[in-house]
């Protein structure tokens, strides 16, 4: 084997032993909360010892850095699914399947995403502008479907929905069977009934 060989089998053990560190991050984050996880559960839930940890991360924030970016690129790829230009002509109802469906999708997914997001700690939350770029997106199907809504009014609804979806996500994750599928069900009937008036059926 030569040395290139040898050094690009070390390099793919590394990049795989970083994803078992974040996948382990991930479930401790979503467990405890981000303030309460500690670099030594995380090692431990990842089957590896607090050394090998810090060869790739110096601390508990570096950890969260590199967590947060690996969400928002998975985030980005539900947002293409969610916000795609073409859903704007769709039937109000399958618009906001299309729109809520992904973004429940991603949550349930990734169970640490919630904890690390609304921590204080601005090292973890910086990479992800997350609502802003929702409510962008929100107002540009809003803007596609009724070009008359005002720009302000755009702004104003994609913020409540967001502050809604946020708040009903909760009990969505922590809630399963019939119970998560009742409150899915209610939050899209909010959306529904909001938005009729101002963008149609």
């Amino acid at each position: 084997m030569t040395d290139q060989q040898q050094q690009r089998r070390r390099q793919a053990r590394g990049e795989r032993r970083i994803e078992l560190l974040l996948d382990a991050a991930a479930e401790v984050f979503g467990e405890v909360g981000y303030a309460a996880a500690t670099t030594n559960a995380i090692a431990s839930r990842a089957g590896s010892s607090p050394g090998s940890l810090y060869q790739f991360f110096p601390n508990k924030e570096e950890i969260a850095r590199a967590l947060a970016e690996r969400y928002l690129r998975q985030l980005q790829e539900a947002h293409r699914t969610a916000f795609a230009a073409e859903n704007a002509s769709l039937p109000l109802t399958e618009l906001i399947d299309s729109i809520l469906d992904p973004m429940i999708d991603f949550n349930l997914s990734n169970p640490g995403f919630q904890a690390l997001f609304n921590t204080p700690d601005e090292v973890a939350r910086k990479p992800l502008h997350i609502s802003e770029a929702v409510i962008d997106r929100l107002s540009a199907i809003f803007a596609a479907r009724a070009p008359g809504l005002p720009r302000d009014q755009r702004i104003r609804t994609a913020r409540l929905l967001v502050g809604v979806f946020r708040g009903a996500l909760p009990l969505i994750t922590s809630s399963s069977g019939p119970e998560r599928s009742a409150v899915l069900g209610d939050l899209k009937r909010i959306f529904h009934d909001h938005l009729e008036p101002l963008i149609g059926a």
